[in-house]
């Protein structure tokens, strides 16, 4: 029974991944998101609900120019950001179009990553109060537009991962700047297992500032959009006031309370081998099941991403988001992301045969090689 339900597990996770990869190839941002003023406010909505609202490059080119435009208007005092369909706030981006377009196009991968991270960092120095509503699937590239944001309001239908080591990829979008600053090592926990969180845990973990009810989000949206001249600390009121009133899972504890200590321990380690050792040696039920998920990822996927994180810890944003566009590069130029994206996606197989198939085979060479600068091609702000 317990083969079954760990099969079940990985069956969900797998299926999770693949709603967070699952986009459609369009070449019109045109009502895929929308963009308004509505009170005092600029809105944001994307508008996608079919494909877990994920972004696409002529989404992102909507979104980044408007942003800038009411960063500089008086008259807009904040930034709202929200999804359409109640399944997801943003699952992730076009992944499978990035993919299929780079066979004809090349630049398509470079502009795609380029973009999106310019368009992070803008969320992150935006000068007015940016929030957004992480109600549904938040993965991926819907994380890049929504944590590095002044406020993030979860509910209980929130679902966070950053799952990108099952398809040869890295948590990307800032995830090497927020992830390492996580409490202790969860950051580093969730990007190499792809943890999911749900509901108040994604505002216990630190990845949103407040949990609200989601059948209270649309009075609380017409409560911002009401306020007059607000400042952030007006904001802040507002979302704090519904905060409060929140009381779903709240005698809850954090799902990875009882494992936090250990966790910390784990995943303290400065290279991948050293976290799989502790893991066996631990041989509790939980350290197993990572163990077995671990397993799974890609050897190269895991070992670059641990070095992203050490390296992100003390980096500034920008700093971390052009050795991501660096490492994305060469994640486009190598093996397992196209194999990752063929054995979840496409054909669906769920077997990838990964290359170097294990950590063993992954020499410090191979990482400094995802590291090097791409010169004048490299990422500027």
């Amino acid at each position: 029974m317990s083969g079954f339900l760990s099969r079940l597990n990985s069956f969900k996770r797998t299926n999770i991944i693949l709603q967070h990869l699952r986009m459609s190839n369009h070449t019109d941002a045109a009502g895929e998101v929308l963009l308004e003023r509505k009170g005092c406010a600029g809105v944001i909505t994307l508008n996608r609900p079919k494909a877990l609202n994920a972004l696409t490059l002529n989404m992102i080119r909507h979104i980044y120019p408007q942003l800038k435009k009411w960063e500089q208007d008086p008259e807009t005092l904040l930034i709202i950001i929200k999804g359409t369909g109640g399944k997801a706030f943003c699952a992730g981006g076009d992944i499978v179009a990035i993919t299929e377009n780079s066979k004809t196009n090349w630049k398509i991968t470079q502009d795609f990553f380029r973009e999106e991270y310019m368009l992070n960092n803008a969320i992150a120095s935006c000068q007015k109060p940016y929030i957004a509503f992480i109600h549904g699937i938040t993965m991926g590239g819907g994380v890049g537009v929504s944590v590095h944001g002044l406020f993030r309001v979860a509910t209980e239908k929130s679902l966070f991962a950053m799952p990108e080591t099952a398809i040869g990829l890295f948590p990307d979008v800032g995830g090497g700047y927020f992830l390492p600053r996580l409490q202790g090592k969860l950051g580093y926990f969730l990007a190499l297992t792809g943890f999911r969180l749900k509901g108040r845990d994604v505002y216990r973990a630190g990845i949103s500032t407040h949990f609200v009810d989601s059948e209270k989000l649309g009075m609380l949206e017409e409560d911002l959009l009401a306020l007059k001249s607000p400042s952030k600390e007006n904001i802040a009121d507002v979302l704090e006031t519904y905060h409060k009133k929140s009381k779903i899972d709240q005698g809850k504890p954090f799902i990875l309370e009882e494992h936090m200590d250990k966790i910390n321990s784990w995943f303290s380690a400065n290279n991948v081998e050293q976290i799989i050792e502790n893991l066996q040696q631990d041989g509790s039920s939980f350290a197993l099941e990572q163990l077995k998920v671990i397993n799974k990822m890609s050897p190269t996927s895991l070992k670059i991403t641990l070095r992203q994180l050490i390296e992100g810890s003390s980096k500034t944003l920008q700093e971390v988001l052009i050795m991501e566009y660096r490492l994305s590069q060469a994640c486009m130029g190598g093996h397992d992301f196209f194999e990752g994206v063929r054995a979840v996606l496409i054909d669906k197989d769920q077997s990838p045969k990964w290359k170097p198939a294990n950590l063993k085979e992954v020499t410090d060479e191979d990482v400094n090689n995802y590291f090097k600068s791409l010169g004048s091609n490299d990422l500027k702000f």
